[in-house]
């Protein structure tokens, strides 16, 4: 079943029908939005993996930008190279260069998915959109540098950050964690950097009431935060997924260890200040600890 999402009218508008091209559509949150908004049927869909979207040249791009025909494109793939772990290199900041200025030439509106892990986490406060990415990582860095591209070259965009993003399938910090533990092997979990982990479940419903309110016309471009209403470190998430598995005979929970790295480390916290996506379009923050039961779940359905 669909959460209920209040939808907004700006200025009388009522919503319309929208195409949207959902860029890296195999992702977790891909996924999660892609069936959310199936099942919604607001929205006509069009959907283009990672690997689909791997393109060499700016030409490759606009044609598939262009064969899509799309209001709004929604492009979650370095978000998601981000949550798995793997490394952002250069020429996917080049694709996003490339899909805003198609969104520019179509008159389309650019969704762009970021992250958290564009701060260092060195603030003793939330960080707020008004905030200068600042992140030392390689990664974080090029994720903000894709952020300034988006902006850059097309004006009606939204970028959107997200805490790390968890799901039940594909690579994120559920599927590792379940991984190991299933093959005892011992955790070593950092246990001083803090932040606010989003479900893709919950993902997709905030994705999707973005998409709803530019349906009714709304001209509300720039910058948003969003993330659950509950901080975690990695160690103290990975314990709320141990007690959820313990209830699996698959899963031996005396066979896993939970180890914290360092803890003479500096604390750190990557949590972010959501009024701002509130007050505009009445997207109120959930936690995340309500979703880890059913991502478990779910979890061990498909390994049978």
């Amino acid at each position: 079943m669909v959460p209920f999402c209040f939808l907004l009218s700006f200025d009388g508008c009522r919503p319309q029908r929208v195409r949207v091209l959902i860029l890296g559509s195999d992702s977790p949150l891909g996924r999660a939005l892609t069936d959310y908004m199936e099942d919604l049927g607001r929205h006509e869909l069009v959907c283009l993996t990672r690997s689909a979207s791997r393109w060499k040249s700016e030409r490759q791009a606009k044609k598939a930008v262009r064969r899509a025909k799309a209001d709004a494109v929604v492009d979650i793939r370095v978000e998601a190279v981000a949550d798995s772990g793997q490394e952002i290199v250069d020429l996917d900041l080049q694709r996003c260069q490339w899909v805003a200025k198609s969104c520019l030439r179509d008159d389309a509106c650019y969704l762009f998915i970021s992250s958290s892990r564009v701060f260092s986490g060195e603030l003793d406060r939330m960080y707020n959109e008004q905030d200068e990415p600042d992140s030392r990582e390689e990664g974080g860095a090029l994720l903000a540098a894709a952020e300034t591209v988006v902006r850059q070259y097309c004006e009606r965009h939204l970028v959107l950050r997200l805490g790390p993003v968890f799901a039940s399938e594909g690579a994120n910090l559920v599927t590792r964690m379940l991984g190991e533990m299933i093959n005892g092997q011992s955790l070593v979990l950092d246990n001083n950097l803090r932040g606010c982990p989003v479900a893709s479940v919950d993902g997709a419903r905030v994705v999707s009431a973005l998409l709803d309110q530019i349906s009714t016309g709304a001209e509300l471009w720039g910058t948003y935060h969003y993330c659950s209403s509950e901080t975690a470190t990695h160690y103290q998430f990975a314990e709320a997924i141990l007690a959820a598995a313990s209830q699996f005979s698959e899963f031996s929970p005396t066979a896993v260890e939970l180890e914290p790295m360092d803890p003479d480390a500096p604390s750190l916290n990557r949590s972010l200040e959501c009024s701002k996506i509130r007050n505009t379009f009445a997207i109120k923050q959930l936690p995340w600890r309500n979703a880890i039961g059913d991502q478990v779940k779910w979890y061990f359905q498909q390994k049978k």
